[in-house]
């Protein structure tokens, strides 16, 4: 029995107090990012975080003590740093399913960039450098907490020109994405993507209204909307947010 307890907390077997002491500090950093995201109901939060953040420093401890008995072999190299590639690429997987596209506007970037941080948060515990992780998590609230803060200032102080463009084009593949990117491109930005019903005389048009925001000119805009090849009419107006 005396043994096998032995066997099972070796230090020198990866399975002492020091890798359990980097599996709770990356509990502990881990849950710390999840309830900010799940106080700001992101779509991940705390169970999310906290999963990735123990299971990347598992994978780190693993990859660094898991393969100790087969040194010595013939013919076998280990390279502990194998894991963590794996663990980088993975955790794209997760970060991929929080990215979706509503209408114009990409929603949860910032969440799933969170979690790829929780990730290298994680790994950094498992791979005995937690001092990189405690900077490391306190990097993220100054940057979700305080960056936010810095950015409302900025655009505050900014006047920004709210424009209304309706747009007849021919449904040809990738139009509608190269106009906003022209929109984009001209210091505006997409708010609203309004998919109109096309001209009954005109099978192969379509009708777009886009709502934009920004402080850049609307009418070099217009013209360079107007001279796109397929683009067959373009109307500026003005968006009154107290008419909606």
């Amino acid at each position: 029995m005396s043994q096998l307890s032995s066997a099972l907390f070796d230090v020198h077997a990866g399975q002492g107090l020091r890798q359990f002491a980097e599996l709770a500090i990356a509990l502990l950093l881990s849950s710390l990012i999840g309830l900010e995201r799940e106080a700001r109901q992101k779509s991940a939060g705390l169970r999310t975080h906290t999963l990735v953040g123990v299971g990347s420093a598992l994978f780190m401890e693993v990859s660094i003590h898991g393969f100790g008995s087969m040194l010595g072999i013939e013919g076998v190299a280990l390279d502990p740093s194998r894991v963590a590639a794996q663990v980088v690429s993975g955790i794209g997987f997760i970060g991929g399913g929080l990215i979706f596209v509503r209408k114009d506007a990409v929603r949860g970037l910032t969440t799933a960039a969170t979690i790829w941080l929780t990730c290298a948060i994680g790994m950094a515990c498992g791979g005995g450098l937690p001092l990189l992780a405690i900077g490391a998590t306190a990097v993220h609230f100054l940057i979700v907490r305080g960056f936010s803060k810095v950015s409302e200032r900025i655009t505050s102080g900014t006047a920004l020109d709210r424009i209304e463009l309706r747009l007849t084009y021919q449904t040809q593949q990738g139009l509608l994405g190269r106009m906003l990117e022209m929109c984009t491109g001209s210091g505006f930005r997409v708010t609203d993507v309004q998919v109109e019903t096309a001209p009954a005389d005109v099978s192969t048009a379509a009708e777009v209204l886009l709502r934009l925001e920004g402080s850049g000119s609307a009418h070099p805009l217009v013209e360079a909307l107007t001279e796109l090849d397929g683009v067959r009419g373009v109307a500026l107006g003005r968006h009154d947010d107290s008419t909606e």
